[in-house]
């Protein structure tokens, strides 16, 4: 009897994992499990609120449902189509690019995809090869580092602290940079703090990435939640000579409330595009045809619904940094773009919360959930501890009552 023969599951452990370590590597987005346990503690009969979602309290616009539902009664959305994304929604993206940030580009440079998470997976898992460095400036979105990875990449951190508005320097990604790097994730208006990158700070971006000749992968899809004066640049307009070496992420999940219909595509040098979409020929095929017709509708339409969500997120976003900084030993930046803020908690770890000693931002969180009922997301989640996370994208009136209750609590 050969050693083939008499091998026993248990004595290969390739054999015997269950779990590829690839996949096994994989952290829960921390942001869906809070809002998982937030909800089932609601349906349980908890009086919980939630902040960790980053998903807006609006329904998606009645015109764009009433798209879908024409969609649905339409034979030809029955069946297979392009993996890439339907021409229509192609061409409706090239034309809202041009409209809303100035960047021309064709149809063969846009791939529609399932939502903004699968774009990002894509881009990273078609530019990157193993080993390669990705410059990550933090507090990040936890998705980037899983995807990195995920592409055998290598995320390499560059925190921004408060005193710096959470947005990194060219100097200190100049001090990151190595012979291994390879790209570099920019994402303004910022998930997690809601920082946004002015258009010199866009340009000096650019300047440093072409002078290493790397990669950006940048996110755009808070692009229209931008508050209180602010103005801001797309990198590949500010930078067209970057435009070579960009792919920018954008979706209709944040603008449109439209989080459920899983919509999100690549724009990006068309061999890149092309390699993306022969990959999502094998990952999924084409996205939902319903939601991308409803895509269509609402890309089409105007910004009016919009901009009255804007409104809306600006009066909570004043509310919320106001309420929060009210807590002594609460330190709240003021956000400017997207719909969170991001306080640093430093001064209250170690100190006795309800009888608790919390030691670090995660088991604050805890102690906030348990004696608060309110849930909020740790820095941890983002690379950056001492911090918390607390989307405003919820009702005016929990938002007050939820961060009152914060206040009781820490004060």
């Amino acid at each position: 009897m050969t050693d083939r023969e008499t091998s026993s599951p248990s004595a290969n452990p390739f054999r015997g994992r269950r779990v590829s370590a690839r996949i096994g590597g994989i952290a829960e987005s921390a942001t869906l499990a809070v809002d998982a346990k937030a909800k089932a503690l609601k349906a349980a009969g908890r009086p919980v609120i939630g902040f960790g979602a980053g998903e807006p309290d609006f329904p998606t616009p009645d015109y764009i449902v009433e798209a879908a539902a024409e969609a649905c009664r339409d034979p030809k959305n029955h069946r297979y189509t392009p993996a890439g994304g339907l021409p229509e929604l192609k061409e409706a993206i090239v034309e809202k690019t041009r409209r809303d940030s100035g960047y021309l580009v064709e149809p063969a440079q846009v791939l529609v995809t399932n939502g903004g998470k699968q774009a990002i997976y894509q881009a990273f898992a078609t530019i990157l090869d193993p080993g390669d460095e990705v410059l990550l400036p933090a507090p990040y979105w936890t998705t980037y580092p899983e995807a990195i990875r995920l592409a055998g990449g290598v995320p390499v951190e560059v925190l921004a602290d408060e005193t710096q508005d959470y947005k990194v320097t060219v100097g200190q990604l100049e001090a990151a940079v190595s012979e291994r790097t390879k790209a570099l994730v920019f994402c303004s208006p910022s998930n997690p703090t809601g920082a946004v990158s002015s258009a010199e700070e866009v340009e000096a971006i650019g300047g440093f990435l072409l002078e290493h000749g790397l990669w950006v992968v940048t996110d755009e899809i808070y692009e229209h939640l931008i508050y209180a004066g602010v103005t801001t640049t797309s990198l590949p307009v500010a930078v067209p000579e970057v435009a070579d070496r960009c792919i920018v992420v954008n979706g209709v999940a944040k603008t449109y409330a439209m989080t459920g219909w899983r919509v999100g595509w690549i724009i990006g040098p068309k061999d890149v595009v092309k390699a993306a979409t022969n990959l999502q020929s094998h990952l999924t095929s084409n996205v939902n045809n319903v939601a991308q017709r409803a895509a269509v509708a609402a890309l089409s339409g105007d910004l009016s619904a919009v901009a009255r969500m804007r409104e809306a997120f600006d009066r909570r976003r004043q509310t919320i940094v106001r309420m929060l900084n009210e807590i002594p030993g609460v330190e709240c930046p003021e956000p400017t773009g997207a719909f969170y803020a991001y306080p640093s908690v430093k001064a209250l770890l170690g100190r006795e919360v309800a009888g608790r000693t919390p030691r670090t931002s995660a088991e604050l969180a805890e102690v906030i959930l348990d004696e608060a009922e309110v849930a909020v997301v740790p820095g941890e989640a983002f690379g950056a501890p001492g911090y918390l996370r607390l989307s405003y994208a919820l009702g005016d009136d929990d938002l007050v009552e939820g961060v009152t209750r914060i206040q009781k609590l820490l004060s």
